[in-house]
């Protein structure tokens, strides 16, 4: 059976309690202190703040009124917090970008380099000193000054419907790709109208999810380290060309939904939750949003199982712990002393990592009931930062390169590939690499 089946209970529990939230965590400072991010440390959170937000579902269902009450009950001088919430986030906020208003508090984009990251955001304090406290704060840090906390800590893997995968005679974990293509081959064989596993093409963010399985599939923290000294990360026998080979070969097999230009991540929610959907490769994140979805269409919460990336190393399964979304401050806000008030109180008291099924950002922080079997079957993994100095090296070479990995686009171009057959799976490494060797030359890496 399946390890999920021991903790059904735990998501159900998680479901039934789950308070959907912002973004959230930070630095510095403890529940009782007012913190501060720059000189006046004796000034006190007040007026008002505005919080931008990718989580558009959560807007206006009360969800952040909650969250704004309670900060305002803390802190009677702040008259407001003011939530937006973005459809198209990174789109969106890299526009506003170009200009000084881009809210008070928000989550750093992917496309904000480290180097970039002091030209837009305040500096929440000392790495190494935040690093006693927070975990994963690597990813938001430059040169020695950390910048954003991870909301909530995720681990990497692949949601999927229970009911659906056993139906299908399939009681145990894939452990290599090719067995993950077979127990797909088997769902589609019991001439349901199922998707054995859903893109979400369209709305193509979802694509950048399958990057969480880099380093656990060779079980390597320092994959993406190494990545910059080859000219050929897409191979059979590298993380890369597993992860983006599994793409092309679960498209080419069709075994995903019949048109994936017509995918939509929204409906996709519900589709897995009542079944027609088997499988997403998604965050940890996803599981309280797929119960959800799951329990308003009459199906239930312990349908939603989690299951490692199929690859194993010495007999086990490996998955990478790490931070979601970095909140940080707007280097231009009129009002650091409430932005850096309402960070610190989100990531000490509103409880937000609990409520999405997800790790602490804190050190001392517990495992939710929901992840407590997956974490027992699969060995966690932190991915290292860079080495001083070469923080934005993978960065420069993923611009140079063209490929830009933080672009979904690039795995749209594969799955089209592997739709059409214009191109095969090793012409698609081939162009991969060629492409990767020359931004590595044109920064001298």
């Amino acid at each position: 059976m399946f390890p999920q089946q021991r903790r059904r209970r735990g998501l159900a529990l998680a479901a039934a309690g789950t308070i959907l939230a912002l973004t959230a965590a930070c630095s510095g400072g403890g529940t009782d202190e007012d913190p501060t991010t720059e000189p006046g440390a004796d000034a006190k959170p007040s007026g008002e703040i505005t919080v931008l937000t990718w989580r558009t579902d959560l807007v206006g269902d009360g969800t952040f009124d909650k969250y704004v009450e309670e900060f305002k009950a803390k802190y009677p001088d702040v008259t407001d917090v003011k939530i937006e919430g973005l459809t198209d986030y990174e789109g969106e906020v890299k526009t506003r970008m170009n200009t000084d208003n881009y809210g008070d508090v928000l989550a750093i984009p992917g496309s904000v380099t480290p180097d970039q990251l002091g030209q837009f955001f305040e500096p929440l304090g000392d790495q190494a000193e935040m690093a006693k406290e927070y975990r994963w704060i690597n990813d938001k840090s430059f040169d020695g000054k950390s910048y954003g906390i991870p909301v909530v800590g995720n681990v990497q893997g692949i949601v999927y419907n229970t009911k659906v995968w056993e139906a299908a005679g399939v009681t145990d974990f894939p452990t290599t790709p090719d067995e993950f293509l077979a127990d797909l081959k088997a769902i589609k064989d019991k001439g349901i109208e199922i998707a054995p596993l859903y893109t979400n093409y369209k709305d193509s963010w979802p694509l950048s999810q399958w990057d969480g399985a880099r380093g656990a599939v060779t079980a390597n923290p320092d994959y993406v380290n190494e990545m910059v000294t080859w000219d050929d990360p897409w191979t059979d026998e590298r993380d890369s060309g597993v992860i983006d080979g599994l793409i092309y070969d679960v498209v080419a097999q069709g075994l995903t939904e019949a048109d994936p230009t017509t995918t939509n991540w929204e409906a996709s929610k519900q589709m897995l939750g009542t079944g027609q959907v088997a499988t997403m490769v998604l965050g940890s994140w996803a599981i309280p949003q797929m119960q959800a979805a799951a329990e308003a269409a009459g199906a239930s919460a312990e349908d939603i199982g989690y299951m490692p990336f199929p690859a194993q190393v010495d007999g086990k399964f490996h998955a990478v712990a790490g931070g979601d979304y970095n909140l940080g401050i707007n280097v231009n806000s009129d009002n650091k002393v409430t932005a850096r008030a309402w960070i610190d109180w989100f990531n000490h008291e509103s409880g937000y990592s609990e409520s999405q099924v997800g790790l602490s950002p804190l050190i001392d922080g517990a495992v939710p009931a929901a992840l407590e079997s997956f974490v027992s079957e699969v060995e966690l993994i932190t991915m290292n930062p860079a080495p001083a100095g070469k923080e934005s090296l993978f960065a420069d070479i993923d611009t140079a390169s063209g490929i830009v990995t933080t672009d979904p686009k690039y795995r749209q171009k594969i799955v089209d590939d592997a739709r059409s057959g214009d191109r095969s799976r090793q012409q698609v490494f081939d162009d991969l690499n060629a492409a990767w060797a020359k931004g590595r030359a044109e920064v001298g890496a």
